[in-house]
């Protein structure tokens, strides 16, 4: 009996798309699919990065093809395109970045920077064009946790180029003043600054870019969430009560502007002691998911207190690049991942496509 489409088709329906649930092939993940002879090839494509599963992913589609009679070759190619997605109403996209996701907190002192870069290298590890736009500008800390110094360049005096490390652009405040330089600036030149830095900066063909936003809800937190293009935020907490009411008045922030939340990290979420094992829920227990579920939104993982992760950030090598295979390091990895999974279920943003109309004065 010979091959069939329909017949292939049915078999690879069998293989389910780890992060999402759902099939290849319902979902039309599965492409150009041709049969010859014994042969069989086919293409998957994504819609987010996902590096670190293909070899499996790949292995799961060949064992699936081989389960019908008759398929003696099996050629894949596993891919991903990352599409730009839609943002508030009445913005516009930024040239040259696709997905733009604020990562915030109510509150100052919950590793919300940490996170952000951590985060940003466990999407480029996965494959992504990755971006970072440092919005503290009262205490930018991108450059000393990308292990990055010097001034960025600018190549027609209008514009900056970013600097970059570990394959991910950065731009912050940081790079253009001294260390221990303070910004004694009100909220509108800062909230002007951060806008040049976000807008004058020459970003690569990024994927996302993430923003590492300001604690609390005020001037700059406000500004960014209303002019910039968002495709979503990611609200960072610890578990304490305190920390909480700050995180849900951010929450509520973008809630208000029209900026969907991706979900809700817990950090700091429990200590282990390297020496006994001992844990301990220093800040509280699960406030994150409780939070999470008040809301119903996602909790996208709990992170633990450890002294490690605050090391490497200070030596300019976080977690994600220092101990990549780590177990801290697949916590980042697995958080990053769900992110971009759930951006790709969001409304695709198709104002590219529809022409520009220009009225003008008849001679």
């Amino acid at each position: 009996m010979s091959l069939t489409e329909s017949a292939l088709q049915e078999a690879l329906k069998a293989v389910v798309d780890p992060n999402t649930g759902r099939d290849l092939v319902s979902t039309k993940l599965l492409r150009n699919l041709k049969i010859e002879g014994g042969d069989v090839s086919f293409e998957v494509e994504l819609g987010y990065p996902a590096k670190s599963q293909v070899p499996a992913l790949r292995k799961a589609l060949i064992a699936a093809a081989r389960t019908l009679p008759g398929v003696e070759n099996v050629s894949i190619q596993i891919g991903w395109k990352i599409t730009a997605h839609a943002v508030q109403r009445g913005v516009q996209l930024l040239p040259r970045v696709k997905n733009i996701v604020a990562v915030a907190s109510g509150k100052g002192g919950v590793g919300k920077s940490t996170t952000t870069v951590n985060l940003a290298l466990a999407l480029a590890a996965e494959g992504a064009k990755v971006g970072i736009l440092d919005a503290d500008i009262y205490g930018p800390s991108q450059p000393m946790m990308m292990g990055i110094t010097g001034r960025p360049e600018s190549e027609d005096g209008k514009s900056m180029m970013p600097l970059a490390n570990y394959g991910v652009e950065v731009m912050s405040i940081g790079f253009l003043v001294d260390e221990d330089q303070a910004m004694i600036w009100r909220g509108p030149m800062a909230t002007q600054a951060l806008d040049q830095l976000l807008r004058q900066t020459n970003w690569g063909d990024l994927d996302y870019l993430l923003v590492d936003m300001p604690p609390g809800t005020g001037d700059i937190a406000l500004t960014l969430s209303q002019r910039v293009p968002l495709t979503g935020a990611v609200i960072v907490t610890t578990p304490q009560d305190i920390a909480l009411i700050d995180a849900k008045k951010g929450l509520t922030m973008f809630e208000k502007v029209g900026v969907p939340i991706l979900g809700i990290v817990e950090n700091m979420a429990v200590y282990c002691c390297p020496n006994c094992g001992h844990t301990e829920h220093i800040f509280g227990a699960d406030g994150g998911k409780r939070m999470a579920e008040q809301f119903k939104v996602d909790h996208l993982g709990s992170l633990p207190l450890n002294l490690s992760i605050r090391q490497q950030a200070d030596e300019g090598r976080p977690t994600v690049v220092a101990d990549p295979d780590g177990e801290i390091a697949a916590l980042y990895k697995t958080v990053a991942r769900t992110v971009a999974v759930k951006i790709a279920q969001r409304a695709k943003d198709f104002s590219a496509k529809f022409p520009t109309i220009t009225v003008s004065k008849g001679t």
